[in-house]
C-alpha cells in the first residue's frame, strides 16, 4: 500500500513549492484537496515529481504566486490497487493585504510600515481592563469611558488633519503631503477607474483598435501637441512592435518627418535573400522567425537573423511598419539590438534584425540561477557571478542612457525585453512577443491596454505619466531582476495588491545576492518624486565602476 513519508509546509523557491515522499509499488495515483474539496490542477497549481528511485517519489505541489487566498489546509491523498494513504499539512503564504499583525514570510518584499503609538496604547488598556479585579468593577468602568472617549477624540481629530491635508497640503506632484504610506479606502479602485476611463477614451487616446498592449519606446519632441488618430498615431513608432493601443500621455508630442535625420534611408531586403529556418515565437503582430539572410554583409555569404512578419496587411498597419522602421534606422547602438532592414516585396511584411544565440535575458538569468537544476533537463548550467551580473546591468545602462539621448521613452524596460547574445552580450530590444510569453507581467485594462505595473513607478500608475524618470524606476526594477535571478517583482502579490504596494511607498527588499552598492542604486532609482531620482548617466557610471571592480569571466557560458 501507499505510504507518504514526508510532507511538510510550503516553502518559497523559483514558485512555492509543498515538498513530499510518496513510497509505493505499482506507483500510486496522487490526488490533491483543498479544505476537504478536490484541488483541481492548472498551469498555476500542479503536481510536480523530481526524483524517481526504485518505488519512492519525491515532488511536491507547485503553485505560481499564491496569495491570502490560497491559505488553508491541502490534504496529499496516495492510492493503488494495494490500498491507499493520505496526510495533511497547513499553507499560509502571506497575511491579508492591510493586516498589519500578519506575518511577512517573505524577504524580498520591503515595507515602510510603523505602528501606530495609539494602537498600542488602546490595546494596553484593554490588557490592564480585562486583567483587573471583578471588585473593581466601578474603576473598570470609568476606565472604559476614558479609552472610548480618547479613541472617538483621536478618530475625530485624524478626520480634522486628513481634510486639511486634503484641502491645503497638495505640495508634491503626486497631490500627496503625507510622506511613507497614503491611508484611503478604494485606492486600488480609483487608479482601476483612471486607468479604465483613459481605456475608454476613444481615437484620441488609443493609436489603434486592433490588439492589446502597452506601448514601449516613445519619442519625446519639441514641437507642437497633435493627438493620436485612430489611423495610428506616431506613438505606433516603437522598438520591434507595431500599432497596438496605448494609454495617451499628454505630455509627449507627435513625430514629424522633420525630426528624422535628413539621411535616413531603409535598407531594402530581397525576398529570395531570407531563408526561414524556425519560429521563434509569435505576438500580436505576426510571428518571428530565426532565419538565414544572405548578401547582407559584404564580408559574409550569410548570417543568422531574426525576422519579423507582419500579419495586419491594413493600410494604417503599412503606415506604421513604414514609420516604426525609419525609426529603428535611426537607433544605431551597441546594446539596442541591430535593425537590418525590411522586405516589403508582397506580404507578409518583414522586418529583419539581428539574431541574439541565448534569447530574452529573463529566461537566461533563470537558466543560470540557484533554481536552474528544477527547470533544466541536462547538465545544470553554471550559475552567474556577481561580476557578471554586474556587466549585464551596466550594458543595459548604457543602452538606457542612449534612448535618452535620442529623446526615446522605452516604457517597457524589463528583463524580458532585453536580448543575450554570444559572451554575455546584451542588448535591449523587443519582437513583442513578450506580452504573450509573460502575460503575468501585464495588468490588462478594461479588455484593452495591458500594463506592465510592476515595473511602473507611482506617476506611470496614478497619472499616466511617463518620462525618461520613469524608465529609471524600471531600470531600478530591471537591477533587482537580474540579482534575483531573474524572479518576477512582487511575485507573491496579486496586481492589485501591487499597485497597492506602489502607490503606498513600498520598495522592493534587497536582493540576497546583491551588494549593498547596488542596492543603494536602485533605492535610488525608487524615489517617489520623479526629480528626485538618479540621473540615467549617474546610474550608467555607477554601474560601470562596480564592474571594472569585478573582472567578468565568460567562458562558462559558451
Amino acid at each position: 500500500a501507499p505510504n507518504i513519508t514526508f510532507i511538510e509546509s510550503p516553502t518559497p523557491d523559483h514558485h512555492w513549492c509543498i515538498p513530499f515522499t510518496v513510497k509505493g509499488n505499482p506507483k500510486p495515483t496522487l490526488q490533491w484537496f483543498y479544505e476537504g474539496a478536490v484541488l483541481n490542477e492548472s498551469e498555476y497549481i500542479c503536481t510536480k515529481i523530481h526524483v524517481i528511485n526504485q518505488s519512492e517519489y519525491h515532488g511536491c505541489l507547485q503553485l505560481d504566486n499564491p496569495t491570502h487566498l490560497n491559505n488553508g489546509a491541502y490534504t496529499l491523498l496516495a492510492k493503488n490497487d494495494y490500498g491507499e494513504d493520505e496526510k495533511r499539512v497547513d499553507a499560509h503564504f502571506m497575511s491579508v493585504p492591510g493586516d498589519v499583525n500578519g506575518p511577512i514570510l517573505d524577504p524580498d518584499v520591503y515595507e515602510y510600515e510603523t505602528t501606530p503609538n495609539d494602537l498600542g496604547d488602546a490595546t494596553n488598556n484593554s490588557n490592564q481592563i480585562t486583567s483587573t479585579d471583578v471588585s473593581n468593577k466601578e474603576n473598570e468602568d470609568s476606565i472604559t469611558v476614558y479609552v472610548v472617549v480618547g479613541i472617538a477624540a483621536l478618530v475625530c481629530t485624524g478626520l480634522v488633519i486628513t481634510l486639511i491635508i486634503l484641502k491645503f497640503g497638495r505640495h508634491s506632484k503626486f497631490g500627496m503631503k503625507v510622506h511613507g504610506e497614503v491611508k484611503g479606502v478604494g485606492l486600488v479602485d480609483q487608479i482601476w477607474l483612471s486607468l479604465q476611463d483613459c481605456d475608454n477614451e476613444g481615437p484620441s487616446s488609443v493609436i489603434s483598435n486592433d490588439d492589446d498592449s502597452a506601448s514601449p519606446l516613445h519619442h519625446i519632441s519639441n514641437g507642437s501637441n497633435t493627438p493620436s488618430s485612430s489611423e495610428g498615431g506616431p506613438d505606433a513608432v516603437i522598438i520591434g512592435m507595431t500599432k497596438i493601443p496605448v494609454i495617451e500621455n499628454p505630455q509627449y508630442f507627435g513625430i514629424t518627418n522633420s525630426q528624422l535625420k535628413p539621411d535616413t534611408f531603409v535598407h531594402h531586403i530581397k525576398r529570395h535573400n531570407i531563408v526561414l529556418k524556425r519560429e521563434l515565437g509569435e505576438g500580436a503582430f505576426g510571428k518571428v522567425f530565426l532565419a538565414e539572410c544572405y548578401n547582407l554583409c559584404p564580408e559574409q555569404g550569410k548570417i543568422l537573423v531574426a525576422v519579423k512578419t507582419l500579419k495586419d496587411a491594413s493600410d494604417n498597419a503599412r503606415k506604421d511598419f513604414h514609420r516604426e522602421a525609419e525609426l529603428l534606422t535611426n537607433l544605431q547602438h551597441e546594446h539596442i539590438v541591430k535593425f537590418y532592414g525590411v522586405c516589403v516585396e508582397g506580404d507578409p511584411l518583414i522586418m529583419v534584425f539581428e539574431y541574439m544565440k541565448h534569447g530574452d535575458l529573463n529566461k537566461f538569468l533563470r537558466a543560470h540561477g540557484p533554481d536552474a537544476g528544477l527547470m533544466a533537463e541536462g547538465n545544470r548550467p553554471a550559475e552567474l557571478t556577481q561580476s557578471q551580473m554586474l556587466h549585464i546591468a551596466q550594458q543595459i545602462a548604457s543602452g538606457m542612457v542612449y534612448l535618452a539621448s535620442q529623446h526615446f521613452v522605452h516604457r517597457d524596460l524589463a528583463t524580458r525585453n532585453c536580448l543575450v547574445g554570444e559572451n554575455l552580450l546584451v542588448k535591449i530590444g523587443d519582437f513583442g512577443m513578450s506580452r504573450d510569453v509573460y502575460s503575468t507581467d501585464y495588468y490588462r485594462v478594461g479588455g484593452h491596454t495591458m500594463l506592465p505595473i510592476r515595473w511602473m513607478p507611482p506617476e506611470s500608475i496614478m497619472y499616466r505619466k511617463f518620462t525618461t524618470e520613469s524608465d529609471v524606476w524600471s531600470l531600478g526594477v530591471v537591477l533587482w531582476e537580474i540579482f534575483t535571478y531573474g524572479k518576477q517583482p512582487w511575485y507573491q502579490l496579486s496586481n492589485n495588491e501591487v499597485i497597492e504596494c506602489i502607490t503606498q511607498g513600498r520598495v522592493l527588499q534587497r536582493p540576497r545576492t546583491c551588494p549593498k552598492e547596488v542596492y543603494d542604486l536602485m533605492l535610488g532609482c525608487w524615489q517617489r518624486e520623479p526629480h528626485m531620482r538618479l540621473n540615467i548617466k549617474e546610474i550608467h557610471s555607477l554601474l560601470q565602476n562596480l564592474a571594472k571592480a569585478s573582472p567578468v569571466y565568460l567562458d562558462i557560458l559558451g
